[in-house]
């Protein structure tokens, strides 16, 4: 089993010079539509955390899986229909661009989704 990655960076450097292109898009679009999120790495892969946990990347064999949770994917549904997807992942085929504006769409979601959930439970 591979070592856990220390870093963001750390993990991406363990791919393929073609997949690490992609993840570093993939990092970048996740960053620029969640600028003040914190990165680490969770379950071994790369997380983005901000008043929770917004999102999870992994790469694999053939595809990158994005996590965006289960309501992400609820709320994204329709646009993930061309894309082999699950309750709370979606998989971008290695061999095709990634849909980064699709990602950074979800991503504000999430952030916003966070934001309301965070400013519910400072009111109670």
């Amino acid at each position: 089993m591979r070592e856990i990655p220390a870093s963001v960076d750390e993990y991406i450097a363990g791919f393929p010079r073609e997949t690490q292109a992609l993840l570093t898009q993939l990092r970048n679009a996740i960053l620029r539509a969640a600028p003040g999120a914190e990165e680490k790495i969770s379950y071994r892969m790369p997380a983005y955390f901000l008043d929770g946990v917004l999102v999870y990347f992994g790469a694999y064999k053939n595809h990158i899986g994005f996590y965006p949770t289960a309501s992400g994917m609820r709320a994204f549904q329709a646009q993930c229909a061309g894309y082999v997807s699950s309750k709370g992942a979606v998989q971008f085929r290695l061999d095709r661009p990634l849909p980064l504006g699709l990602v950074e769409e979800m991503v504000r979601f999430r952030v916003r989704e966070n934001a309301e959930r965070s400013a519910m439970l400072r009111g109670r």
